[in-house]
């Protein structure tokens, strides 16, 4: 399969579509160069082909068309399938190891517990985490309502793997990891969307399957991977939607006499989309990311704007002459409604088992104030509408005031460059327990950082670079639209400094600079009509790139598993004096 730089794919049109300098001077007998790209109808601007082996390639691997046409069928899931499965693989190996409750562990796994018993989360005692751990079936869910912060999707989630597989670390952990290896096959499949290459959609989901921080993600129970997995399935259903509804507008235009497709204004401006069933998808998935933790209200925002300005984009394709005007006519009210109430009405479902429950804190603050006072201004709202609404502004208070200090703390700004990451497990075993080996001359380290791998992670700071340019100045939407998910996840942080934040909350973004430096490697890759030099160095550094990011996760995994290894081994692989 052939691989595809950036400047090539979406029927080449990023740089073969003639510049508006060029259509005016059409007027005046204006003909471009010999040589030049001719110019991408109007059916593959609107609908782009997906990239398919050159022939080339097929003579030298001595394969013939039809072969080659069922190859790369096949290759369109069998190729994700298999990145996935890999993924899995390093995923779910000793899932349930550390054999404890780690970092914010001791809240999740014990909220989700009891939320899959009893409807909402209890008050534990401070000190039962070794009962859990030593007998965990003899640990009674606690019926006194606990004060928690964050809605309770994501402690849903956790607690259906708990249900299936017992309250124990492999239990708390089993869906996180589940959702952890899924989200590596949708970006797969949205990479390849978005590119039209299945190489790049899959190299972009190899490079999430060896990010450190998303490996490590995937094993411990915490909200933010499952965050990460709902932002991710709603860009992916945006994405699905656009592709969609530019095919219905290509199939609404006239074609000519030669079948050649024309723009119409007329019709691009009054086509209405009608029912979209994936932008309602992707309402669900961004109230599920907002149910799961409060910045996923920063992602819906951004990605609302976003699939607006690509209905934009389609009707100027297809000719309008006032685009704007046309989506706010006709698409801007069907987009919020399709979002913004569906994803209220999710969020509010994932609240059912505290809304049905008698004692869940405070549950009956509503009635209370109907004793108190005889009933406010807002009294004819249902009570336990009037109780979440207290509860969300309680819950809105403690996390802006949330600025105590703490060691692993870290500023947004440092986190691309992995300046401070959270060390979840720390053990100090002595030669011959515990896993470290006899020999050692000293003790062992034994423990799980959440930390990117650092050449991925570096690599994506000139990626992100890249993109911005390629949106900026070529105005390639799908650099635009990853460039949407990195700082749909990131710059929100940016308001918040003196708030007590943490660089795994960035694990949110991760598949998008995935995606970036994926993005990066076809434009090393090359044009598909460069020259055999240029194309052979492109492949050699984007292959060096690619192994060494491969290479330095290998190199990390003692510190991303709990692997003991020697306390030099350890200090070798502490690059950063602030990752100690």
């Amino acid at each position: 399969m052939t691989s595809t730089a950036p400047e090539t794919l979406e029927g080449r049109h990023a740089v073969a579509e003639p510049s508006s300098w060029q259509h005016r001077l059409r007027r005046f007998g204006y003909v471009p160069p010999a040589g030049s790209a001719a110019p991408i109808g109007l059916r593959e601007r609107l609908v782009p082909p997906y990239t398919r082996p050159s022939e080339r390639v097929l003579s030298l691997l001595g394969i013939g068309a039809d072969r080659a046409e069922r190859l790369w069928r096949l290759t369109a899931w069998g190729g994700p399938l298999l990145v996935t499965a890999v993924a899995g693989l390093l995923r779910f190996w000793n899932l349930g190891k550390p054999n404890a409750v780690i970092f914010d562990e001791t809240y999740y796994a014990k909220d989700s517990w009891a939320l899959i018993n009893q409807g909402y989360e209890g008050s534990w005692p401070k000190d039962i985490d070794k009962t859990v751990l030593a007998d965990p079936g003899s640990v009674l869910v606690p019926t006194d309502p606990g004060y928690v912060v964050h809605p309770p999707m994501g402690k849903w989630v956790i607690g259906l793997g708990e249900k299936m597989f017992g309250f124990e670390p492999f239990g708390w952990r089993f869906m996180v990891a589940l959702l952890g290896t899924l989200s590596v096959l949708m970006l797969c499949r949205i990479g390849r969307r978005l590119f039209r290459s299945t190489f790049l959609g899959c190299l972009a989901g190899l490079l999430l399957a060896v990010d450190g921080l998303h490996f490590v993600m995937s094993r411990t129970a915490l909200l933010d991977q499952v965050l990460m997995f709902f932002v991710l399935a709603a860009f992916g259903c945006l994405v699905l939607d656009r592709d969609r509804t530019r095919k219905r507008l290509a199939g609404a235009l006239p074609e000519d006499e030669e079948g050649v497709l024309r723009p119409d204004a007329e019709i691009a401006e009054s086509l209405r989309q009608g029912w979209r069933p994936w932008r309602i998808a992707a309402g669900v998935m961004l109230g599920l990311a907002a149910a799961t933790k409060w910045n996923g209200l920063y992602v819906m925002v951004g990605f609302g704007l976003m699939t607006v300005l690509w209905d934009v984009g389609a009707r100027r394709t297809a000719g309008a002459v006032r685009p704007y005007l046309a989506v706010i006519r006709k698409d801007l009210v069907p987009a919020f409604v399709s979002v913004v109430p569906v994803a209220i009405v999710t969020y509010l479902v994932t609240w059912t088992g505290w809304i049905v429950s008698d004692k869940g804190y405070f549950r009956d603050w509503a009635a209370k104030q109907d004793r108190l006072d005889g009933g406010g201004t807002w009294s004819w709202l249902p009570d336990w509408l009037r109780s979440l609404w207290h509860y969300e502004t309680e819950v809105y208070t403690f996390h802006v005031g949330l600025t105590s200090p703490h060691t692993y703390e870290s500023n947004p700004w440092s986190w691309i460059v992995l300046g401070r990451p959270v060390s979840y497990f720390y053990e100090s075993p002595a030669p011959g327990t515990a896993g470290c080996p006899v020999t050692t001359k000293e003790k062992c380290a034994q423990e799980v950082l959440a930390l990117g791998t650092p050449l991925l992670w570096w690599a994506a700071c000139f990626a992100i670079l890249y993109v911005l340019w390629r949106w900026a100045f070529r105005r390639d939407w799908r650099a635009g639209a990853i460039a949407c998910g990195i700082a749909a996840g990131w710059v929100p942080w940016f308001l918040y400094q003196e708030r007590t934040i943490f660089l795994f909350y960035a694990v949110v973004f991760v598949p998008f600079l995935c995606l970036a430096v994926a993005m990066m490697l076809g434009a090393m890759l090359g044009r598909a009509g460069s020259t055999e030099r240029r194309r052979t160095f492109g492949a050699v550094a984007a292959g060096c790139l690619v192994l060494l990011i491969v290479w330095n996760f290998i190199y990390f995994w003692p510190i991303y598993t709990g692997t003991p290894i020697p306390i030099d081994e350890w200090r070798g692989r502490m690059w950063l004096d602030t990752w100690v």
